[in-house]
């Protein structure tokens, strides 16, 4: 298959465009690194079977050749980046969507679009299942992104009852791994930060919020399951094993061998109390389930932070001049 990967140089497109080069798929990578790393697909660019295209989904996407799958993943993801680029954020999920799903559409492609439990909200129901619509603030600070992401699942199953799109929606619960952005603000990334630069970690409210978490690997072939099938969606994708924020910190002071302590913050406006996603759907659907427990994907994780680290210390003490 010819597969286009919006947000491809992305944490988690770029795992993505991985794993579909590696079973021998082509991937056509699309990327304007707004808030994602060009270094995340730098050992992709000499396979032969990978192109990268620097472009703004939102503002059109020509892809010329043949397109047999069409996985859209383009969009700010954590809240520092919808936060920031709020319009950004609002545009890749509407006219963006909308371009891939044009893309998709021209080619009878198959279009995976990766949505987010924040579709949720906050939620008054837990766990949550694909039937449950949500409670969401449209107009407050995470409305960008919430509403952003449930207006593209509308505009996607539009396509598909208008124009017989083949579409697909999964809805992407927390996911950790390496390749996340130290500072991306996510709560695994930034605690394992803090842990091994010896900070306190910053939990907001009192940590008994809970959360599910992911591992990329499992994710991915999720992702891949979906993409192979003709699944409409919305499914959930994402672990059912639910932890506190607390708990959380104490395993990745744990695994980091730190002895960092916790530093209490307000919770956020609209920060979601539980998340724990039903994978029912997924089990029967697709065959998926998650495989990696926490504390192995954790290792893996601090490892890569481990490893980044120590590389970025070398090259800062390359570029200091030589004592005289």
């Amino acid at each position: 298959m010819r597969v286009v990967v919006t947000g491809g140089g992305g944490f988690l497109g770029s795992h993505l465009c991985e794993a579909l080069l590696s079973r021998g798929d082509r991937v056509v990578c699309l990327d304007d690194f707004s808030t994602s790393e060009p270094g995340n697909t730098a050992h992709l660019r000499e396979h032969p079977g990978f192109t990268f295209v620097y472009a703004d989904v939102a503002t059109g996407i020509d892809v010329p050749g043949r397109i047999d799958a069409v996985a859209h993943l383009a969009s700010p993801a954590s809240p520092p980046d919808y936060h920031r680029r709020p319009l950004e954020t609002l545009a890749v999920g509407s006219r963006g969507t909308e371009n891939a799903l044009r893309l998709a559409a021209r080619h009878g492609a198959r279009f995976l679009l990766a949505s987010t439990s924040e579709v949720y909200g906050d939620p008054v129901i837990h766990p949550q299942r694909e039937n449950y619509w949500g409670n969401v603030n449209p107009v407050g600070p995470r409305s960008v992104y919430d509403e952003a992401k449930r207006f593209a699942e509308a505009l996607s199953m539009a396509y598909r009852r208008s124009l017989s799109t083949d579409v697909g929606i999964v809805r992407i619960f927390n996911t950790y791994g390496p390749r996340m952005r130290p500072h991306d603000g996510r709560v695994v990334s930034t605690f394992i930060r803090q842990a091994l630069d010896g900070e306190p970690l910053t939990i907001y409210g009192d940590g008994s919020q809970t959360r599910s978490f992911c591992y990329v690997d499992d994710m991915v072939r999720g992702l891949l399951a979906m993409i192979d099938s003709d699944v409409p969606g919305p499914l959930n994708l994402g672990n059912p094993s639910e932890r506190t924020v607390r708990e959380l910190a104490d395993l990745v002071c744990e695994t980091t061998r730190s002895t960092s302590g916790v530093e209490f913050r307000p919770l956020p406006v609209d920060d979601p109390t539980r998340r724990r996603p039903v994978i029912t759907q997924a089990q029967h659907q697709l065959g998926w389930y998650p495989q990696v427990p926490m504390e192995d994907g954790l290792r893996e994780t601090v490892g890569w932070f481990t490893s980044r680290q120590r590389r970025l210390s070398r090259d800062r003490a390359d570029e200091e001049p030589a004592a005289c």
